[in-house]
């Protein structure tokens, strides 16, 4: 997709929303460019050929603009969280770990400028509450649980689908993350458009595919 391009539709995502919310001197949309653009910035591959990025930003502020910020903190991370998986979706990038963004005060900036930084962290610790978003954009929480997917009523996430089998996948937790592990499928399971076998591990903003269903994984 591009950055400039990705860019029209983060404006048009966080303006509409913060914009009346805001009492910064700084645009809201103005912390998403820069925070894709460190992104891009500072990807690396690693041992598999996957381009890597940070997963882990902070966002430092004046004390007048991270006060202006204060009322729509919350939703601002979640929106810019979120900001940050489509753009890797879009790019083919891919995260060590969950996605994380912070607001912070620096008494050295003057309002109006701000920083961002950026790391590569691993999620730590046993698997997390991760989740799959439907399509409808319902959010399953996987936690320690195995979650099913399948034409049978009695999955975890039942799916209407001819080409999908009567169990057809689950994913489960492992160590510090999930796996995916295809169930004997006719059609197979695909990760991000690629057919898999056996157990194969799952990544922030990994797209499983049963059938003509795209299940988003988000690792927090």
């Amino acid at each position: 997709m591009g950055l400039q391009s990705f860019e029209h539709g983060l404006e048009r995502m966080v303006e509409g929303v913060f914009s009346r919310g805001s009492r910064s001197t700084i645009r809201p949309v103005e912390l998403g460019r820069r925070l894709l653009r460190e992104m891009d910035d500072h990807r690396s591959v690693d041992v598999k050929g996957r381009r890597i990025v940070p997963n882990v930003f902070t966002i430092s502020l004046s004390p007048r603009d991270h006060a202006g910020f204060a009322d729509i903190d919350e939703a601002l991370n979640a929106e810019l969280c979120e900001t940050a998986r489509e753009y890797a979706r879009s790019e083919g990038y891919h995260f060590m770990g969950n996605v994380t963004v912070a607001m912070a005060v620096d008494n050295d900036l003057k309002p109006g400028r701000f920083q961002v930084t950026s790391r590569m962290k691993e999620s730590g610790g046993g698997a997390g509450v991760g989740a799959l978003v439907l399509p409808s954009g319902e959010r399953i929480a996987l936690g320690q649980r195995t979650v099913t997917v399948g034409r049978l009523p009695d999955c975890t996430v039942p799916v209407s689908d001819n080409n999908v089998s009567r169990r057809h996948c689950e994913i489960r937790p492992l160590g510090t993350g999930y796996i995916v592990t295809d169930l004997g499928s006719t059609n197979g399971t695909k990760v991000n458009g690629l057919r898999i076998e056996g157990d194969h591990p799952l990544s922030d903003a990994d797209i499983v595919s049963v059938g003509s269903t795209h299940l988003r994984f988000e690792a927090s």
